[in-house]
């Protein structure tokens, strides 16, 4: 059965807003400011990093901190593998001090991009970290290497809205952009 309002009748309140309370404590605009650059001085994405990559002087490492069983079952090409328990003892005699590096792990369930991260950090590599880590590498459909060779999945729509056809971003020489 359908309500009919009339003009007798008023109206039904809409629900409360929840904006007021998710909005009691927000940063004024220069501590924002400085919150979201520093993020952006300290984290990066998969497409940016496949970008990156891409050019002929790359101007960083990419290093994988996931195990030695993950690197086997897929890494982004041309990283370098050194699992995050192991970077204090060995990043010194891979990598030249002042060498930026960027790490991932396995996704944005997992903080050892993190813990690695601030490894690099801690012996004075200026360092990021990709977001989505290896995970989000293989969902936007970007070439990954294996220990029984290359693969590539489909890139999934709900991550790579540029691939599904929904418009932002652009596939050319086989990157694809985020639709940011």
């Amino acid at each position: 059965m359908t309500e009919t309002i009339t003009a007798t009748q008023p109206a039904p309140s809409p629900a409360p807003s929840r904006a007021p309370e998710l909005f009691a404590h927000v940063a004024d605009r220069d501590a924002a400011i400085a919150h979201f650059r520093g993020r952006l001085a300290f984290e990066t994405d998969v497409s940016d990093v496949a970008a990156a990559l891409a050019e002929s002087d790359r101007g960083f490492v990419l290093v994988d901190t996931r195990s030695d069983a993950s690197w086997a079952q897929g890494h982004v090409p041309g990283a370098v593998h050194l699992p995050g328990r192991r970077i204090a003892a060995e990043a010194g005699s891979l990598f030249p001090a002042g060498t930026p590096v960027v790490v991932y792990c396995w996704g944005p369930g997992c903080n050892g991009a993190t813990r690695a991260a601030l490894e690099f950090a801690l012996l004075g590599y200026p360092v990021k970290e990709m977001l989505g880590g290896f995970e989000y590498w293989v969902r936007e459909g970007f070439a990954y290497d294996t220990a029984g060779g290359p693969a590539q999945l489909a890139a999934d729509p709900l991550t790579n809205v540029a691939e599904a056809g929904l418009g932002g971003g652009s596939v050319a020489d086989g990157v694809i952009s985020c639709a940011c």
